[in-house]
């Protein structure tokens, strides 16, 4: 990944949620009742019906996801809410604001311990990755030569790509902290359009990811890299058909059966007709940008790299550069 500065790109990230959190303190009245360095639980009130509170609160919370769009941040940010802020909130008051598409972020106590001993059996909990940018990799004819450049895009689909409630392994291998993931939602289909109109259809993912620390170490503190592969499978399944019914587990083999093989064969058809399910690679980078040792919690900023959509073979795939915030808690397992 020779396309970023992960250093530059923490700064890059955190500025945006910083301004988030600014915005935010001046809404009223406001959803929370203030605290220094978090977001404190909505209070109750008992003279305020139930409908009217509800109407109020979702309000309230639309016009926070409205100053995250204000930020220009290209989806909602992760924004200041820990897990205690978000639990608090009712169905209802998280409906429609996009809330539910972020990751949490790590709660802020002074004083508090910034370095988690990782020995004996643990595991990373709650591990959720927000993208916040999207990125294709193109290559462009120019004086010097051929140069790859990343292209900004936008999303095309529904406040549904981040990946959370991930898990798996943290061990050590040659005395590197090593994740293994192994189960969660580590998977959302996404598509993104290109300046020009094209879409580029992949699937988000770090399906069975392993990712080891830059160097030898016991614990996970702030400045901590760590960087892996993953497996990127098919957008499409087996059950897919595609528009002249041609499918890998069912449907049609030719686009007009017979007659085509009568017609000399399929060579010119032949990726359109031979589908197949594709199984790519890619890599991620991150950094830790905090982490709060009482609470078992650490959060940063990530690099990822991935090939996009095939069409089940039919198509090369296009390369896309993401970028955004991580978070995850370390318990013993």
């Amino acid at each position: 990944l020779q396309y970023y500065d992960i250093s530059a790109l923490a700064s890059q990230i955190l500025s945006p949620v910083a301004m988030l959190a600014s915005a935010l303190s001046l809404v009223t009245p406001s959803l929370v009742t203030p605290a220094p360095g978090r977001v404190a639980p909505m209070q109750r009130s008992a003279d305020v019906s139930m409908a009217a509170k509800d109407s109020v609160t979702a309000g309230q919370v639309a016009g926070m996801a409205a100053a995250v769009l204000a930020v220009g941040v290209q989806s909602a940010s992760a924004g200041p809410f820990t897990r205690t802020d978000i639990a608090s909130l009712t169905y209802q008051q998280i409906k429609g604001t996009g809330l539910a598409n972020t990751c949490p972020v790590v709660e802020q106590v002074d004083g508090m311990k910034t370095e988690i001993k990782v020995g004996g059996n643990y595991k990373i909990d709650e591990f959720c990755l927000e993208p916040t940018s999207f990125q294709v990799l193109e290559e462009k004819l120019t004086k010097s030569g051929v140069v790859t450049e990343a292209v900004d895009t936008k999303v095309t689909t529904r406040q549904t790509y981040v990946l959370t409630g991930m898990e798996g392994d943290l061990v050590q291998k040659d005395g590197k902290l090593t994740f293994l993931e192994k189960d969660g939602i580590d998977y959302a289909p996404t598509t993104v359009q290109l300046p020009g109109g094209e879409r580029v259809p992949f699937l988000f993912t770090v399906k069975n990811l392993v990712a080891q620390s830059d160097g030898a170490t016991s614990s996970i503190s702030p400045g901590l890299k760590m960087s892996g592969g993953f497996n990127v499978p098919s957008y499409r399944t087996g059950l897919f058909l595609d528009p002249k019914g041609r499918g890998t587990t069912t449907g049609y083999d030719q686009a007009v059966a017979l007659p085509a093989l009568q017609a000399g064969g399929d060579e010119s058809l032949f990726k359109e007709n031979n589908k197949k399910f594709d199984v790519g690679r890619g890599s991620i980078e991150l950094k830790v940008t905090s982490v709060n040792a009482e609470l078992g919690e650490f959060g940063g900023v990530f690099v990822q790299k991935q090939p996009s959509d095939t069409d089940l073979g039919s198509k090369v795939p296009k390369e896309l550069l993401l970028k955004g915030q991580f978070f995850g808690t370390v318990v013993p397992n």
